[in-house]
């Protein structure tokens, strides 16, 4: 009896760990995957690539640095970019890892705080 309960609360914490509820998060990226590098367009200057349902890829290209932030409101994620010394003459590429929650459902991205539509949506 106590090896069928110990069974019971392995497997009880297994799965509790295997769990698909992810937290929400937001970093950008120095090593962008093959798989997402090949689907950026390096005229957009704005751009999303869907990974799944939880986890997304916002590509943000400028000659600025860029300070980010993020909020949550109900159903939907406020992604602010802030640029500043926009002085230099080249482009770089920002590449941020965004995972969702299951509550989150809209994206809306502010540059510096006006709300800015994708240039291009994709998905793996």
């Amino acid at each position: 009896m106590k090896k069928i309960l110990l069974l019971i609360l392995v497997s009880v914490l297994l799965s509790a760990c295997n769990s698909n509820d992810s937290e929400l998060s937001f970093s950008e990226i120095e090593t962008v995957p093959d798989n997402i590098q090949a689907l950026i367009e390096p005229t957009s200057t704005l751009q999303l690539i869907n990974e799944g349902e939880s986890v997304a890829y916002i590509v943000y290209q400028t000659k600025g640095t860029v300070a980010t932030d993020l909020e949550a409101q109900e159903d939907k994620v406020n992604v602010k970019l802030d640029v500043s010394n926009s002085d230099n003459d080249d482009i770089k590429q920002h590449v941020y890892k965004l995972t969702l929650d299951p509550n989150h459902e809209i994206i809306d991205v502010y540059i510096n705080g006006d709300s800015t539509s994708f240039d291009n949506i994709s998905g793996l």
